[in-house]
């Protein structure tokens, strides 16, 4: 199960990444502009992140223990909820962290790191 602390040791240790309260609530940004590629909720117990609407109804379907949308705040948005206790490993949340953040950093950056999607040590 991963947890808040998980999240953002994942987070921080991806290029350029920094960390930066927005709406009272932690937020992970990338690049000059700081876009935000990864939130955590008040509870700690669920992050969003970065997901092109036409992907989101592919991953709702498929694990809808472990995205959702928070009705109403998310419609608009490329933005999907991520359940941190149905994660299953270290492993996974770097994989979704790292999609998200490659959504969200300059192509150039994106260029410089494309084994991003391999968690460190593999």
């Amino acid at each position: 199960m991963a947890t808040a602390d998980d999240v953002r040791r994942i987070a921080l240790s991806l290029p350029e990444a920094v960390e930066k309260p927005a709406w009272g609530k932690p937020t992970f940004r990338v690049g000059a502009g700081g876009k935000i590629f990864a939130s955590l909720d008040d509870d700690d117990r669920v992050m969003g992140i970065k997901c092109p609407q036409e992907d989101r109804a592919v991953l709702l379907a498929a694990e809808p223990d472990k995205f959702f949308l928070r009705e109403g705040h998310d419609d608009g948005y490329a933005w999907v909820r991520v359940r941190l206790a149905a994660l299953e490993d270290d492993e996974e949340l770097h994989a979704i962290l790292a999609d998200s953040w490659r959504q969200a950093a300059p192509r150039r950056l994106a260029a410089a790191h494309p084994d991003l999607g391999v968690p460190p040590g593999e």
